[in-house]
């Protein structure tokens, strides 16, 4: 038997069919319906599945989901042997909640910092007590063009490309590139440095949109040899959440 998550977006709906803790089959959606879940469930016999979503307008697939497989509704209540800490577990945020249970299916005895780099980068830290008693929130990358340039009189907005290594700054284009992207390196860096004082063992897994440019950056790191990057860890936590 297999497992069904799914992760409703702003922009976009992620599904994984898992076996155990395997991904077999992932697929990205822009909006996602019974229709599109039903050839998923009858191939892979799926079981259980479970949703995290930002869009409370979803009845005809909870109902969909409900009549055909073992159906959960994730919420920061499903903790899989998490203990939440988390002075206002209303207001966390189901993705980093998720990340959080990931971390602990891969780093099952270990402590583990999760930094998931979208909008916004958060930093999670599970401790070696699987205790977990919140984290931090930064702007992202793209955010922070856009504070530089609509903060201010004359800067301009920069396009930058994953590709393109950091550039020293040499003229204003660059001085910006340079300062945003190797401040979130050298942020990324600090946040590291400041968990390991807390757990020397600290394992630490990248996801998100910019996790590929980040992890690419980071192999210079001291702590390189201590960081993955996972870009289904959300997956992999509501997946988690289901567990036997």
């Amino acid at each position: 038997m297999h497992n069904l998550s799914i992760d409703i977006g702003n922009t976009s709906t992620k599904v994984a069919v898992f076996k155990g803790k395997e991904i077999v089959h992932y697929q990205r959606f822009n909006k996602i319906t019974a229709d599109d879940l039903q050839p998923l469930i009858t191939q892979f016999e799926v079981e259980k599945s479970i949703v995290s979503t930002v869009d409370e307008e979803i009845t005809q697939l909870e109902d969909f989901l409900q009549q055909t497989t073992k159906y959960v509704r994730f919420s920061a209540l499903l903790s899989n042997g998490v203990h939440n800490k988390y002075k206002t577990p209303a207001t966390l945020g189901l993705d980093r909640w998720a990340a959080v249970l990931g971390a602990k299916g891969i780093f099952e005895k270990q402590p583990c910092l999760v930094i998931d780099a979208g909008t916004c980068i958060t930093y999670d830290l599970l401790n070696s007590r699987s205790e977990y008693f919140g984290g931090s929130i930064s702007p992202g990358i793209t955010m922070r063009f856009k504070a530089v340039h609509e903060f201010t009189g004359r800067l301009p907005l920069i396009n930058w490309s994953e590709e393109e290594p950091i550039p020293d700054g040499e003229n204003t284009e660059t001085a910006i590139k340079n300062g945003v992207l190797q401040g979130i390196i050298n942020e990324i860096e600090g946040f590291i440095a400041l968990n390991k004082i807390k757990e020397s063992a600290l394992k630490v897994i990248i996801t998100g949109g910019d996790a590929i440019f980040l992890f690419k950056q980071l192999q210079n790191s001291i702590f390189a040899p201590q960081i993955i990057k996972d870009p289904y860890l959300v997956l992999k936590g509501l997946n988690e959440a289901i567990a036997d």
